[in-house]
């Protein structure tokens, strides 16, 4: 078997370390597939990878237009990111730090801020710009994606030993997955992405998650606050997805507003679904002693395989 495409972007809440819990709520069958919190992509090409998705649509969005826009990039023109990227690899061996801050500050930003002055930001990524989001992702603290207040990504360089920036054979082997016959890639609120998901359905939904202390935001991911009243919206519309037959698996933190929207909701368990605590890995926090084991919610209305 050829060796499966892994995600090109690190993101926060990333759940290729999870994916050992999450596959035996993978139903034994489904129509499409909808991932409408894209970020790094990993349940996708888990399924991929397993030919689960083989002959059925499947809907992959984010509301993160730098996502999607790279995304598209990679799965169109996957030679030219190759060749940009290659090149970063080469400057930030030669230039470190330096190269990382004058790449964001002189040539990323400017070049984003062009692009999301137009409409449709997604449609009008470059692979130069591709290229650029994918080398600060991996180069910089944390790899995390992060905006101030001007929309202006503001991630610091990373410590970084040796690290590989562009292995062009796993950019090749996404290319190919997201150019799968009936795979679609769109910018869209959940709301949208989901509006037409139907009985035999299989959605996922990996949302930011609800902080689980007053200081345990990162922001900001998009321009867009993902906050109590969305965390709400998100669990009305699934409850709505489990009355249209839809199979449907959540993650999330075990902060108190998303204990009070699930864990403690008799409409929830009446729906069909179960609430399990998982122990995942937290990566990005800015103690290296914060990083660790903690706990998130998976709420499903699966059966466990």
């Amino acid at each position: 078997m050829p060796a499966a495409a892994r995600p090109i972007l690190k993101w926060a809440g990333g759940k290729r370390q999870l994916l050992p819990v999450l596959r035996p709520y993978y139903p034994r069958a489904f129509d499409r597939f909808f991932e409408p919190f894209l970020g790094s992509g990993a349940v996708f090409l888990d399924l991929h990878a397993a030919g689960r998705v083989d002959g059925h649509g499947v809907h992959l969005s984010d509301v993160n237009a730098d996502v999607i826009g790279c995304y598209r990039v990679v799965r169109d023109s996957v030679e030219e990111v190759i060749a940009a990227l290659q090149r970063l690899e080469e400057g930030h061996r030669a230039g470190g730090a330096a190269h990382f801050y004058g790449i964001r500050d002189r040539r990323f930003n400017p070049l984003r801020r062009e692009v999301h002055a137009a409409p449709h930001p997604a449609d009008r990524y470059t692979p130069d710009l591709a290229a650029m989001l994918i080398y600060l992702n991996r180069t910089g603290y944390n790899g995390l994606f992060r905006l101030n207040s001007r929309g202006e990504f503001n991630v610091p360089a990373g410590r970084h030993g040796s690290i590989r920036i562009c292995n062009a054979q796993n950019l090749r082997r996404l290319s190919e997955a997201l150019a799968r016959p009936g795979v679609t890639l769109r910018v869209e609120r959940f709301e949208e992405a989901l509006s037409g998901a139907s009985a035999g359905d299989f959605v996922y939904l990996d949302p930011p998650y609800a902080p689980v202390s007053p200081t345990a935001y990162f922001t900001s991911y998009t321009a867009a606050p993902f906050g109590s009243s969305e965390q709400s919206a998100l669990q009305r519309t699934v409850l709505a997805l489990a009355r249209r037959g839809v199979s449907v698996l959540l993650s999330n933190s075990v902060a108190p507003d998303i204990q009070a929207l699930y864990a403690d909701s008799d409409e929830v368990r009446g729906a069909g679904f179960t609430v399990t605590t998982v122990e995942a890995r937290r990566a990005i926090n800015s103690r290296a002693s914060a990083r660790g084991a903690v706990h998130e919610y998976l709420i499903t209305n699966i059966q466990r395989c």
